[in-house]
């Protein structure tokens, strides 16, 4: 009879640290695990419980297919991965890519370690102009590809621009034209946007169980998005 597995939360990060430690990694679930019971030097990963598929007020429909979806200046470099705890995030970014599939929510790839290509956490926000609240309604497993494109402007900052449209042509049967219209259109919104200091709601996260440390004001968020691109 197969023994059940011992599962463990190890962040990216720390996977070399695990792995010295005794962990092991189980490939077709994508997870590390301990061996056997009793390693004490696993005990810092000990598995916590599973986030559910559906985060609690998370709107699933919201934001699908592919598209330019700039979040305002402010926001820049201040994700959801940034304002959780790696072991949580590792929980999260778990549940976001069983939840579908292992694919991408878009164009439907799937990993491929031997391209660098990778799924990757993309966060669907909502904006009430009269409360000035940015609202975190959605978590959606993007490929790369996909992740780079909705990331329009920092595909130009890394000098990928081509290749964006590419993708956003390739995927949505957009001409050229329709392309660079909707990437138009979609800095347009993000001027609007930007003009606008937001307070964000992760409540679909601390409703969860996910701790969040608070991200900075709106005025710290700023900074941190010119220094950061000041980096870059």
């Amino acid at each position: 009879m197969a023994t059940e597995r011992i599962w463990l939360d190890v962040p990216f990060a720390e996977k070399d640290a695990a792995k010295r430690a005794g962990a092991r990694w189980d490939g077709a679930a994508k997870r590390w695990y301990a061996p056997r019971a009793g390693i004490q030097a696993l005990d810092r990963w000990a598995a916590q419980a599973e986030i559910p598929d559906l985060l609690p007020g998370e709107q699933r429909s919201l934001g699908a297919g592919l598209f330019v979806d700039l979040v305002p200046r402010s926001c820049w470099f201040t994700n959801v991965r940034s304002c959780v705890d790696q072991r949580d995030w590792e929980r999260l970014r778990r549940m976001i890519t069983r939840r579908a599939g292992h694919r991408c929510e878009v164009c439907g790839a799937a990993e491929d370690p031997g391209a660098k290509m990778w799924l990757e956490a993309h966060e669907r926000w909502t904006y009430n102009d009269a409360t000035r609240v940015q609202r975190l309604g959605r978590l959606i497993c993007l490929c790369g590809r996909c992740h780079m494109v909705t990331h329009f402007g920092l595909a130009q900052v890394r000098g990928r621009e081509k290749e964006a449209y590419a993708h956003l042509m390739a995927v949505t049967g957009m001409t050229e034209s329709e392309a660079r219209e909707h990437v138009e259109v979609a800095f347009e919104v993000w001027f609007q946007l930007s003009r606008i200091r937001w307070t964000l709601d992760l409540s679909i996260l601390t409703d969860a169980g996910v701790t969040v440390t608070p991200p900075p004001d709106a005025a710290g968020r700023d900074t941190v998005a010119t220094e950061t691109l000041g980096r870059t």
